[in-house]
Protein backbone atom coordinates (compact mmCIF):
# COMPACT_ATOMS: atom_id res chain seq x y z
CA UNK A 1 0.00 0.00 0.00
CA UNK A 2 1.57 3.46 -1.05
CA UNK A 3 2.05 5.53 2.36
CA UNK A 4 0.39 8.82 1.11
CA UNK A 5 1.68 10.86 4.04
CA UNK A 6 5.14 9.78 3.08
CA UNK A 7 4.56 10.91 -0.50
CA UNK A 8 3.63 14.06 0.87
CA UNK A 9 7.44 14.77 2.46
CA UNK A 10 8.62 13.27 -0.51
CA UNK A 11 7.11 15.91 -2.77
CA UNK A 12 7.69 18.36 -0.47
CA UNK A 13 11.63 17.62 -0.79
CA UNK A 14 11.14 17.12 -4.38
CA UNK A 15 9.60 20.05 -5.45
CA UNK A 16 10.37 22.56 -2.83
CA UNK A 17 6.46 23.65 -2.02
CA UNK A 18 3.34 22.61 -3.27
CA UNK A 19 0.19 24.58 -3.92
CA UNK A 20 -3.12 22.18 -2.93
CA UNK A 21 -6.94 22.86 -3.88
CA UNK A 22 -9.80 22.99 -1.59
CA UNK A 23 -11.82 20.03 -2.43
CA UNK A 24 -15.30 18.95 -0.60
CA UNK A 25 -16.71 16.09 -2.81
CA UNK A 26 -16.21 13.32 -4.81
CA UNK A 27 -16.96 15.52 -7.98
CA UNK A 28 -14.33 18.37 -6.86
CA UNK A 29 -11.75 15.86 -5.99
CA UNK A 30 -11.92 13.94 -9.09
CA UNK A 31 -12.05 17.91 -11.27
CA UNK A 32 -8.77 18.86 -9.40
CA UNK A 33 -6.72 15.45 -9.64
CA UNK A 34 -7.71 15.54 -13.38
CA UNK A 35 -6.09 18.74 -13.65
CA UNK A 36 -2.90 17.41 -12.23
CA UNK A 37 -2.61 18.89 -8.38
CA UNK A 38 -0.51 16.53 -6.49
CA UNK A 39 -2.22 16.93 -3.34
CA UNK A 40 -5.22 18.16 -2.08
CA UNK A 41 -7.22 19.64 0.73
CA UNK A 42 -10.50 18.95 2.23
CA UNK A 43 -11.81 22.01 3.75
CA UNK A 44 -14.31 22.16 6.53
CA UNK A 45 -15.71 25.88 5.69
CA UNK A 46 -16.53 24.28 2.00
CA UNK A 47 -17.59 21.06 3.74
CA UNK A 48 -19.56 22.70 5.62
CA UNK A 49 -21.50 24.97 2.73
CA UNK A 50 -22.22 22.32 0.77
CA UNK A 51 -23.27 19.97 2.82
CA UNK A 52 -25.06 21.58 5.44
CA UNK A 53 -25.26 25.11 3.90
CA UNK A 54 -23.64 26.89 7.07
CA UNK A 55 -20.93 28.81 8.04
CA UNK A 56 -17.66 27.82 9.29
CA UNK A 57 -18.43 28.27 12.46
CA UNK A 58 -17.89 24.50 14.51
CA UNK A 59 -21.55 23.85 12.97
CA UNK A 60 -19.78 20.89 10.81
CA UNK A 61 -19.23 17.52 13.24
CA UNK A 62 -16.53 14.50 13.24
CA UNK A 63 -18.90 12.36 11.59
CA UNK A 64 -19.90 14.12 9.03
CA UNK A 65 -16.06 15.48 8.24
CA UNK A 66 -14.91 11.59 8.37
CA UNK A 67 -18.01 10.12 5.77
CA UNK A 68 -16.60 13.00 3.63
CA UNK A 69 -13.13 11.65 3.91
CA UNK A 70 -14.46 8.37 3.69
CA UNK A 71 -16.10 9.37 0.02
CA UNK A 72 -13.28 10.85 -1.29
CA UNK A 73 -9.92 9.80 -0.19
CA UNK A 74 -9.97 6.30 -1.74
CA UNK A 75 -11.20 7.64 -5.51
CA UNK A 76 -8.48 9.89 -6.31
CA UNK A 77 -4.75 9.06 -6.39
CA UNK A 78 -3.15 11.89 -5.05
CA UNK A 79 -2.98 12.33 -1.32
CA UNK A 80 -5.38 14.27 0.74
CA UNK A 81 -5.19 16.10 3.99
CA UNK A 82 -8.40 16.18 5.62
CA UNK A 83 -9.70 19.90 7.77
CA UNK A 84 -9.74 17.95 11.37
CA UNK A 85 -10.70 21.46 12.78
CA UNK A 86 -9.71 21.01 16.89
CA UNK A 87 -9.78 17.39 16.48
CA UNK A 88 -13.03 17.22 17.71
CA UNK A 89 -12.52 17.39 22.07
CA UNK A 90 -9.47 16.56 24.25
CA UNK A 91 -6.74 14.47 23.11
CA UNK A 92 -8.70 11.44 23.58
CA UNK A 93 -10.86 12.38 20.89
CA UNK A 94 -8.04 13.76 19.04
CA UNK A 95 -6.69 9.84 18.96
CA UNK A 96 -9.86 8.58 17.58
CA UNK A 97 -9.67 11.17 15.33
CA UNK A 98 -6.38 10.36 13.74
CA UNK A 99 -7.05 6.54 14.01
CA UNK A 100 -10.48 7.31 11.74
CA UNK A 101 -8.95 9.62 9.49
CA UNK A 102 -6.47 6.51 8.69
CA UNK A 103 -8.71 4.03 8.23
CA UNK A 104 -10.38 6.29 5.61
CA UNK A 105 -7.49 6.41 3.39
CA UNK A 106 -6.07 10.30 4.88
CA UNK A 107 -2.77 11.04 4.46
CA UNK A 108 -3.10 14.23 6.77
CA UNK A 109 -4.96 16.18 8.80
CA UNK A 110 -5.30 20.13 10.07
CA UNK A 111 -5.03 20.20 13.94
CA UNK A 112 -6.09 23.57 15.13
CA UNK A 113 -5.76 25.05 18.61
CA UNK A 114 -8.95 27.25 18.64
CA UNK A 115 -11.65 26.97 21.33
CA UNK A 116 -14.67 24.81 20.16
CA UNK A 117 -17.21 25.89 18.79
CA UNK A 118 -14.19 26.96 16.38
CA UNK A 119 -14.59 29.71 13.16
CA UNK A 120 -12.84 30.23 9.82
CA UNK A 121 -9.62 31.64 10.91
CA UNK A 122 -10.13 34.97 8.53
CA UNK A 123 -13.36 35.43 10.97
CA UNK A 124 -13.58 37.55 13.90
CA UNK A 125 -13.79 36.93 17.73
CA UNK A 126 -11.37 33.46 17.48
CA UNK A 127 -10.20 31.90 20.95
CA UNK A 128 -7.66 29.88 21.47
CA UNK A 129 -6.79 27.28 24.02
CA UNK A 130 -3.55 27.44 26.45
CA UNK A 131 -0.16 26.21 24.66
CA UNK A 132 0.12 23.24 26.97
CA UNK A 133 -3.71 22.22 26.50
CA UNK A 134 -2.75 21.89 22.95
CA UNK A 135 0.40 20.53 23.09
CA UNK A 136 -1.36 17.53 24.77
CA UNK A 137 -3.41 16.97 22.36
CA UNK A 138 -1.02 17.04 19.08
CA UNK A 139 1.59 14.86 21.37
CA UNK A 140 -1.89 12.81 21.12
CA UNK A 141 -2.14 12.66 17.35
CA UNK A 142 1.26 11.99 16.97
CA UNK A 143 1.06 9.03 19.27
CA UNK A 144 -1.89 7.87 17.61
CA UNK A 145 -0.47 7.95 13.79
CA UNK A 146 2.01 5.27 14.80
CA UNK A 147 -0.58 2.72 14.42
CA UNK A 148 -0.16 4.04 10.37
CA UNK A 149 1.08 7.66 9.09
CA UNK A 150 -0.52 11.04 9.09
CA UNK A 151 0.95 14.08 7.81
CA UNK A 152 0.21 16.19 10.77
CA UNK A 153 -0.29 20.33 10.18
CA UNK A 154 -0.18 22.08 13.73
CA UNK A 155 -2.59 25.27 13.41
CA UNK A 156 -2.25 28.03 15.59
CA UNK A 157 -4.86 31.00 15.69
CA UNK A 158 -3.01 32.49 17.95
CA UNK A 159 -2.27 35.39 15.70
CA UNK A 160 -5.55 37.36 16.08
CA UNK A 161 -6.56 35.98 19.26
CA UNK A 162 -2.87 37.37 21.16
CA UNK A 163 -0.53 38.52 18.80
CA UNK A 164 2.03 37.46 16.54
CA UNK A 165 4.87 36.51 19.37
CA UNK A 166 2.54 33.97 20.49
CA UNK A 167 1.88 32.63 17.32
CA UNK A 168 5.25 32.39 16.46
CA UNK A 169 6.21 30.45 19.95
CA UNK A 170 3.12 28.28 19.33
CA UNK A 171 4.62 27.20 15.95
CA UNK A 172 7.96 26.86 17.17
CA UNK A 173 6.76 24.67 20.19
CA UNK A 174 4.59 22.98 18.01
CA UNK A 175 7.72 21.79 15.60
CA UNK A 176 9.44 20.41 18.73
CA UNK A 177 6.51 18.36 19.15
CA UNK A 178 6.74 16.29 16.53
CA UNK A 179 3.99 18.38 13.94
CA UNK A 180 5.06 17.66 10.33
CA UNK A 181 4.47 21.12 9.01
CA UNK A 182 3.02 24.19 11.25
CA UNK A 183 0.35 26.71 9.78
CA UNK A 184 0.21 30.12 11.57
CA UNK A 185 -3.37 31.27 10.26
CA UNK A 186 -4.17 35.05 8.84
CA UNK A 187 -0.38 36.80 9.04
CA UNK A 188 -1.88 40.01 7.70
CA UNK A 189 1.10 41.45 5.95
CA UNK A 190 4.78 39.81 3.85
CA UNK A 191 6.78 41.60 6.63
CA UNK A 192 4.58 39.53 8.96
CA UNK A 193 5.43 36.06 7.25
CA UNK A 194 8.76 36.92 7.21
CA UNK A 195 9.08 37.27 10.58
CA UNK A 196 7.25 33.53 10.62
CA UNK A 197 9.88 31.86 8.41
CA UNK A 198 12.12 33.55 10.15
CA UNK A 199 11.52 31.84 13.61
CA UNK A 200 9.22 29.13 12.88
CA UNK A 201 11.49 25.58 11.16
CA UNK A 202 9.61 24.43 8.04
CA UNK A 203 7.26 23.60 6.19
CA UNK A 204 5.54 26.16 6.76
CA UNK A 205 1.65 26.56 5.47
CA UNK A 206 0.10 29.99 3.75
CA UNK A 207 -3.47 29.88 3.25
CA UNK A 208 -4.48 31.91 0.05
CA UNK A 209 -7.99 33.11 0.77
CA UNK A 210 -9.85 35.74 -1.55
CA UNK A 211 -10.21 38.26 -0.28
CA UNK A 212 -9.00 37.66 3.33
CA UNK A 213 -6.54 39.32 5.52
CA UNK A 214 -3.29 37.58 4.16
CA UNK A 215 -1.62 38.87 1.18
CA UNK A 216 -2.52 36.38 -2.05
CA UNK A 217 0.25 35.44 -3.68
CA UNK A 218 1.77 32.88 -5.96
CA UNK A 219 4.15 30.04 -5.36
CA UNK A 220 7.07 31.41 -5.89
CA UNK A 221 6.74 34.65 -4.06
CA UNK A 222 5.86 32.56 -1.41
CA UNK A 223 8.68 29.84 -1.55
CA UNK A 224 11.12 32.89 -1.34
CA UNK A 225 9.19 34.18 1.75
CA UNK A 226 9.42 30.70 3.09
CA UNK A 227 6.06 29.25 2.81
CA UNK A 228 6.34 25.66 1.02
CA UNK A 229 2.63 24.59 1.23
CA UNK A 230 0.20 26.63 0.25
CA UNK A 231 -3.46 26.05 0.59
CA UNK A 232 -6.34 27.66 -1.72
CA UNK A 233 -8.91 26.45 0.06
CA UNK A 234 -11.72 28.33 -1.27
CA UNK A 235 -11.25 29.19 -4.79
CA UNK A 236 -13.25 26.46 -6.12
CA UNK A 237 -15.77 26.83 -3.97
CA UNK A 238 -16.63 30.60 -4.53
CA UNK A 239 -16.11 29.44 -8.05
CA UNK A 240 -19.25 27.29 -8.13
CA UNK A 241 -21.32 29.69 -5.70
CA UNK A 242 -21.06 32.43 -8.48
CA UNK A 243 -21.85 29.91 -10.94
CA UNK A 244 -24.94 28.51 -9.30
CA UNK A 245 -26.42 31.88 -8.70
CA UNK A 246 -25.88 32.72 -12.20
CA UNK A 247 -27.20 29.89 -14.02
CA UNK A 248 -30.50 29.96 -11.63
CA UNK A 249 -30.87 33.48 -11.94
CA UNK A 250 -31.08 33.01 -15.49
CA UNK A 251 -33.41 30.03 -15.73
CA UNK A 252 -35.73 31.60 -13.43
CA UNK A 253 -36.02 34.63 -15.20
CA UNK A 254 -35.88 33.14 -18.98
CA UNK A 255 -36.86 29.86 -18.16
CA UNK A 256 -33.66 28.45 -20.35
CA UNK A 257 -30.47 28.53 -20.65
CA UNK A 258 -29.98 28.47 -24.35
CA UNK A 259 -28.18 32.33 -23.80
CA UNK A 260 -25.57 30.06 -21.42
CA UNK A 261 -24.33 27.33 -23.41
CA UNK A 262 -21.12 27.90 -23.81
CA UNK A 263 -20.37 28.61 -19.89
CA UNK A 264 -21.71 25.04 -19.43
CA UNK A 265 -20.14 21.62 -19.97
CA UNK A 266 -20.75 19.79 -22.71
CA UNK A 267 -22.70 16.14 -22.10
CA UNK A 268 -20.03 14.59 -23.48
CA UNK A 269 -17.31 16.43 -21.08
CA UNK A 270 -18.70 15.70 -18.01
CA UNK A 271 -18.82 12.45 -18.76
CA UNK A 272 -15.50 11.89 -19.07
CA UNK A 273 -14.60 13.51 -16.01
CA UNK A 274 -17.16 10.80 -13.94
CA UNK A 275 -16.17 8.11 -16.19
CA UNK A 276 -19.13 7.33 -17.92
CA UNK A 277 -16.98 5.20 -20.70
CA UNK A 278 -15.32 2.64 -17.83
CA UNK A 279 -18.82 1.90 -16.65
CA UNK A 280 -20.39 0.84 -20.17
CA UNK A 281 -17.24 -1.32 -20.42
CA UNK A 282 -17.71 -3.26 -17.18
CA UNK A 283 -21.33 -3.19 -17.89
CA UNK A 284 -21.04 -5.18 -21.55
CA UNK A 285 -18.13 -7.28 -19.42
CA UNK A 286 -20.61 -8.58 -16.87
CA UNK A 287 -23.78 -8.32 -19.43
CA UNK A 288 -25.66 -11.96 -18.95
Amino acid sequence: MVNKAEAIRRLLKEKGNLVMPGIYDALSAKIAAQAGFEVMFITGYSLSATLLGEPDFGILTQTEMLAAAERICPIVEPPVIVDADTGYGNAVNVIRTVQELIRRGAAGMFLEDQIWPKRCGHMKGKQVIPLEEYLMKLKAAVDAKREGDLYIVARTDARQALGLQEAIRRGVAFKEAGADAVFVEAPESREEMREISRNIPGPLVANMIERGVTPLMGPEELRELGFQLVVWPLAALYASARALKEVYTTLRRKGTTQEMMERLLPFSEFHEIVGLEEKYQLDARYRS
